[in-house]
């Protein structure tokens, strides 16, 4: 018999979407940042590294459609997919001009099989004219626009050089709303300063916030980051297993059971990571939270609005 589900996963969505598996291939649009390029600032945010969270594959010469037939090998492989979403995952993918935009998402949609694309951005990295474009989109793929927002909380935003607030936010999500685009929000548990009511916090807001995803990530340490050496001047602790597995059983149980969860847990890579070395058994915190929350009988939704 089959367990019964005791979160909104991701692959499940796109199962029953396309009744079969369907693979994210990471896209690298060679894009920079606000908070990088001097703009906002030059530093980034805390925890990123030179390579903005993605593979870097832009500077390697690859162009997107490169990327994806490359991507696409050790998926079919793997997994036998024949489906695929395009990721564009590393800096800010609408930091750009909208002819720009739409050079990058045709290329990538052109490619056999492709069903849609992820769109990670900064909510403070989006107008109406983009999102037309993008929303023109919508009557053919899958479309889902991903805004990194990591805390509700302007003081914790601030501390972590993020450039916005979460005001920012909160327009970027009415901007977007009502033109078939889904909405993912980025959080990160363990942020500096922040304890578990603020995380909690954070959870009950976005559960109300209308929008339809959410991805948890931890916040680990990477070489070459502010964080990395606030970590080794003693400034920064990263959570330990059992408390971040306990914290994502308890920021699903105040999310509403519809909205989608596309991410539980971060997976670094590991000649960058530096603490805590953990996190780099991706496999095992996944099954340490699976395993959680079916001992203390917890499932999202559980306190949702409470």
């Amino acid at each position: 018999m089959e367990k019964k589900k005791r979160y909104s996963d991701y692959n499940t969505y796109l199962r029953q979407l396309y009744g079969r598996r369907v693979q994210k291939i990471s896209v690298d649009a060679g894009l920079s940042c606000p908070n990088r390029d001097g703009l906002l600032s030059k530093k980034g945010c805390i925890y990123c590294n030179s390579k903005g969270s993605g593979s870097g594959m832009s500077a390697k010469g690859l162009s997107i459609k490169e990327q994806i037939e490359n991507g696409k090998i050790g998926m079919i492989k793997k997994y036998k997919a024949k489906k695929f979403l395009a990721y564009f995952q590393s800096y800010s993918n609408t930091y750009t001009s909208c002819e720009n935009m739409k050079q990058m998402y045709d290329e990538a949609l052109s490619c056999e099989g492709m069903v849609g694309m992820a769109i990670g951005t900064r909510p403070d990295c989006i107008d109406a004219q983009k999102l037309d474009l993008i929303e023109s989109y919508t009557k053919n793929y899958l479309v889902w626009l991903e805004y990194g927002l990591q805390s509700v909380h302007d003081a914790t935003l601030a501390i972590i050089n993020r450039g916005h607030t979460f005001k920012d936010f909160l327009k970027a999500v009415r901007l977007t709303r009502g033109r078939g685009i889904n909405i993912c929000a980025h959080v990160i548990l363990g942020l500096p300063g922040e304890d578990k009511n603020m995380m909690i916090e954070t959870a009950k807001i976005l559960a109300d916030s209308l929008i339809n995803g959410v991805k948890i990530h931890l916040l680990y340490v990477i070489k070459g980051t502010i964080l990395d050496k606030m970590w080794k001047n003693g400034d920064y602790i990263p959570m330990e297993q059992e408390e971040y597995v306990d914290m994502v059983c308890d920021f699903l149980e105040f999310l509403p059971k519809e909205m989608i969860i596309q991410r539980i847990t971060g997976d670094p890579h590991s000649d960058e990571l530096r603490a805590p070395m953990w996190a780099g058994r991706y496999r095992e915190t996944f099954n340490m939270i699976q395993h959680t929350l079916e001992n203390r009988d917890s499932f999202q939704g559980k306190r949702y609005r409470e």
